[in-house]
């Protein structure tokens, strides 16, 4: 297991967590989200928010993702996102008690991105896991996911092949994101630039695939499409799947 001594919480728990409108790059809307109860990265006693633990080790990802870059890209990287995140609202709630809003634009833009950061993180470590874990370990998603994507794509294959060329060509720093579109009820690729821009106002985030350097760069270098091609190796498909449900307002997502 990783070595921080954080609080590990469930899949349906962080689910409930993640309705925190603005702050996640696409909104966790839905009715069956938002009503689920508990925490991921979040203190309550604390009322701070929390760097999650992994369910697998660093090591667990391998080859697909080294241990090294796990163990900078958690500790360091979502850690300075979970710390932007709690520093952006002390500053907000010290500007609403004083009434000088000088600064709101500026803590504002810190809220969205490290907000962001933080919980675009949380989903993607959740939605990887080795072989045996639950699911993960790659392979191609079934059941209601999988017609959807057959439905929305053509076929996986296709689906596949459009996820791998849309988070390749972010530009600089950013995201891939699988995501359901509650109006249309369909599914859509799309990209987020840094953590936050671009996104889909209201569409629920599936499967998203980190692609700043910092997730990639010492294993893969400039291989940028070599690394999301091998991220398709650990996705946690039931993990995904699941989020699918929720996103619809079924039972058990």
């Amino acid at each position: 297991m990783p070595e921080n001594d954080q609080t590990a919480v469930s899949r349906r728990e962080a689910l409930g967590a993640m309705t925190v409108a603005g702050a996640a790059p696409f909104l966790l809307g839905s009715a069956a989200l938002a009503s689920q109860s508990g925490s991921l990265g979040w203190d309550f006693a604390a009322k701070r928010y929390t760097l999650p633990t992994l369910s697998y080790g660093y090591d667990a990802l391998e080859p697909a993702i080294d241990a090294d870059t796990m163990r900078i890209h958690h500790t360091k990287h979502h850690a300075g996102y979970v710390r932007g995140l709690n520093r952006a609202l002390e500053n907000l709630e010290a500007m609403r008690e004083s009434g000088d809003a000088a600064m709101i634009k500026h803590w504002s833009r810190e809220l969205a991105f490290h907000g962001a950061g933080h919980l675009s993180h949380t989903l993607f470590w959740l939605g990887m896991a080795p072989a045996g874990e639950g699911g993960g370990g790659g392979g191609e998603p079934t059941g209601d996911l999988a017609k959807a994507i057959t439905r929305d794509f053509g076929s996986f294959a296709k689906f596949k092949a459009q996820f791998i060329a849309a988070a390749s060509s972010v530009e600089g720093s950013g995201w891939g994101w699988l995501v359901h579109e509650p109006v249309a009820g369909r599914l859509m690729i799309a990209q987020a630039e840094k953590h936050q821009n671009l996104s889909v106002t209201g569409a629920v985030p599936l499967l998203g695939v980190d692609v700043w350097e910092h997730a990639y760069y010492l294993r893969y270098q400039n291989r940028r499409a070599d690394y999301i091609t091998a991220f398709f190796d650990v996705i946690k498909w039931g993990e995904i799947s699941a989020r699918f449900d929720a996103s619809r307002g079924k039972a058990g997502g």
